[in-house]
């Protein structure tokens, strides 16, 4: 298993989503339009994108950034 660690990083980062059993998640419209409607709890654009994501999908966000526990998502970590 460590040996796909020296591959080139066009070979190996494609591969990571499998190997550690993710599932990327693109951003869609719906996250976007969920982002306009945030207040302004967290100014982090990313931040505010992932907090979207997360109520648009239902999921917990997982972050040690306790900055996050304002938002009404869950945040797990």
């Amino acid at each position: 298993m460590a040996n796909f660690l020296h591959q080139p990083y066009v070979i190996l980062i494609p591969q990571m989503p499998q190997v550690n059993r993710i599932q990327l998640l693109d951003i869609s419209f719906a996250h976007a339009t969920a982002v306009v409607s945030l207040p302004l709890l967290h100014r982090d654009p990313f931040d505010r994108m992932l907090i979207a994501q997360a109520l648009v999908e239902g999921t917990p966000l997982v972050s040690a950034d306790s900055a996050l526990d304002a938002a009404v998502v869950t945040r797990l970590w």
